[in-house]
């Protein structure tokens, strides 16, 4: 449980991280366009508000996945559905994306209105207890209300980016003898700090969907195998990077683009090897064994 309450402490310190550059460019703001500041902090929560309400179907058009009955995914419902009783929630409406990138993400504002997806690539390339230990990582993405949490992170970087657009256009704090440069430099810094704490945030929330996931299934060495081969899957079959499936990449159980070097930076999961390693010290495994 040690893993568990950091992160959770280190989501709320990012939290207030966000909270603070947000503090700090409304202390830059002028008092006379305050309203039109707030048009865009408007248009930016309600855009976010939007997208949380219907996030299940937004990732599910993008991924052009359909719905699957257990006829066709015997293996796919046998576990959702162990592991759906096992949690005491609802069962989720189940998808599969006609693509050969091997992935799986789950979404839904919450139990009852959650759907969980894999590719044809990840339901080739796993075997079934590896696929239990996926699932049952996208499983507790629903139950840790996962979906609300990047909502809110997004909403407030999305606050961020509106003060600092308004600062870059109507010069906030001008009017109050307030300086033109330091207003300059946070309508330049403060988005891009915005979108590294957001990217921290996710990143976190993967760890914590690992861990939760592998004590739902019992099984952490299933996850770490799964994940190990879908390191190796996603570089040989990535996605396109068009701006539907960036928009729902962080959703995903691993990064589904090419990309090293200064791009791991923004980069919305961990490294792959960390996952791993955290997953065999929980089975008490010597953490290099998987390589």
């Amino acid at each position: 449980m040690g893993h568990r309450h950091l992160n959770g402490l280190k989501t709320a310190a990012l939290f207030g991280v966000l909270w603070a550059v947000l503090l700090g460019i409304y202390a830059l703001v002028g008092g006379g366009n305050r309203s039109l500041f707030f048009v865009f902090a408007g248009i930016g929560v309600l855009s976010t508000a939007y997208s949380y309400w219907n996030s299940d179907k937004i990732a599910i058009r993008a991924m052009r996945a359909r719905p699957v009955s257990e006829l066709e995914q015997p293996a796919m419902y046998r576990i959702v559905r162990e592991l759906s009783t096992s949690a005491r929630q609802p069962m989720p409406r189940l998808y599969v994306s006609p693509t050969a990138a091997p992935n799986a993400f789950a979404t839904g504002r919450n139990p009852r209105n959650a759907a969980v997806c894999c590719t044809e690539g990840i339901l080739q390339l796993l075997d079934e207890r590896e696929l239990r230990g996926v699932l049952g990582h996208e499983l507790m993405h629903v139950y840790n209300r996962d979906i609300l949490t990047s909502s809110v992170a997004a909403a407030v970087a999305g606050l961020i980016t509106s003060f600092a657009q308004f600062l870059m256009f109507f010069g906030g704090g001008r009017d109050r003898g307030g300086n033109p440069l330091a207003a300059l430099a946070m309508a330049i810094l403060a988005p891009f700090a915005a979108m590294l704490v957001q990217l921290a945030i996710s990143r976190t929330r993967e760890y914590d969907a690992d861990e939760d996931g592998a004590r739902l299934t019992g099984d952490p060495l299933a996850l770490a195998s799964a994940l190990r081969k879908l390191e190796l899957g996603t570089q040989r079959a990535p996605l396109p990077q068009d701006r539907d499936l960036v928009d729902v990449s962080h959703l995903m159980i691993a990064n589904p683009f090419r990309g090293g070097g200064v791009g791991q930076l923004f980069r919305t999961h961990p490294p792959m090897s960390n996952r791993i390693d955290r997953l065999q010290r929980m089975a008490g495994v010597p953490p290099t064994s998987l390589y």
